[in-house]
């Protein structure tokens, strides 16, 4: 699975880089706006119009999501990509802040 992932340095100034991180759901070029989908949901935003915003990546909380709508239901309607309707690049952080 590993293989699937690239991180490359475009450009490198100082402290301040411009990369593209390889996934097997796209390309992500750095820095990059991620819209929050904190139960897999962006909020008063249609997934269209976030597509149209050239949004290459969304966030998701890995808290909250097993706390609603849970582990088993993501599994069972085929994961987060099928349950957002994203087909691009999905980051998940633990959620340990919350706890």
């Amino acid at each position: 699975m590993y293989k699937n992932f690239q991180f490359k340095v475009k450009h490198q100034h100082n402290n301040a880089r411009l990369c593209m991180i390889h996934t097997p759901h796209g390309v992500i070029n750095t820095p990059a706006f991620i819209f929050c989908a904190t139960k897999a949901a962006i909020k008063a935003v249609d997934i269209s119009k976030v597509k149209e915003s050239n949004t290459q990546i969304i966030l998701s909380n890995t808290y909250h999501l097993m706390l609603q709508p849970g582990e088993d239901i993501i599994k069972k309607l085929g994961g987060l990509h099928k349950i957002t309707g994203w087909d691009r690049p999905i980051l998940t952080d633990s959620g340990g802040y919350q706890i």
